[in-house]
């Protein structure tokens, strides 16, 4: 299935930049003309809220297949009430995180089969994938790292480092798959920098 031109995906480990390189893109393309919303998954909608705090509080110990479940079922609401709107309206849809995230880390880094992934994605997005999406690869220990710094934690940071590259290689496997789709990008950079390549990539993609 082609992408969807307009809509775009940034996907990466924890603390790999991926909020602030959708904010920042978002920022460059509007003053070109653009009209952009920038959004995140799980969560996007109200309910996916509510979803995305069951999802990353410390303290809920989940079976895989309820984590699974629970992410598509943010993704049905986000699709319906925030994507396919947005894009029917020729707006250009930033999301931090989509369907990559669950195959990495639902699927090669929790184990569950991929089968089933792929049929959640045909029953809930079935036309529904970016036509660019921005791969933000860093070494674990550094994303973690980085988030610590950020106060950030949440029922994923305190997974082993295993299970951490585990969930990159989930996605250099899924880049090595569709390179045309998936873009790798070195995140271990400044901010500035990382963003310069992004551009670049998108622009010479949107040729």
């Amino acid at each position: 299935m082609p992408g969807v031109k307009g809509f775009i995906s940034f996907e990466g480990i924890e603390g790999a930049g991926k909020s602030t390189q959708s904010k920042l893109l978002a920022e460059y393309l509007r003053p070109r003309g653009h009209t952009v919303i920038t959004t995140v998954e799980p969560g996007g909608t109200g309910i996916g809220q509510q979803i995305r705090a069951l999802l990353l509080e410390p303290g809920n110990h989940m079976d895989p297949l309820t984590e699974l479940l629970l992410y598509y079922a943010s993704r049905a609401q986000h699709a319906r009430e925030v994507i396919y709107p947005a894009l029917l309206k020729n707006t250009v849809v930033i999301t931090d995180r989509f369907t990559d995230s669950t195959t990495a880390y639902q699927g090669y880094a929790r184990g569950l089969d991929l089968s089933i992934i792929d049929a959640l994605n045909e029953i809930v997005v079935p036309d529904l994938k970016p036509f660019l999406t921005f791969l933000l690869d860093l070494d674990v220990e550094e994303g973690l790292r980085r988030n610590r710094h950020a106060r950030k934690e949440d029922r994923f940071e305190l997974e082993t480092i295993d299970f951490h590259n585990r969930v990159r290689q989930g996605f250099l496997q899924i880049s090595a798959e569709e390179p045309e789709r998936v873009k790798v990008i070195d995140a271990s950079r400044n901010a500035d920098e990382v963003s310069k390549h992004i551009i670049k990539v998108l622009e010479e993609s949107w040729r």
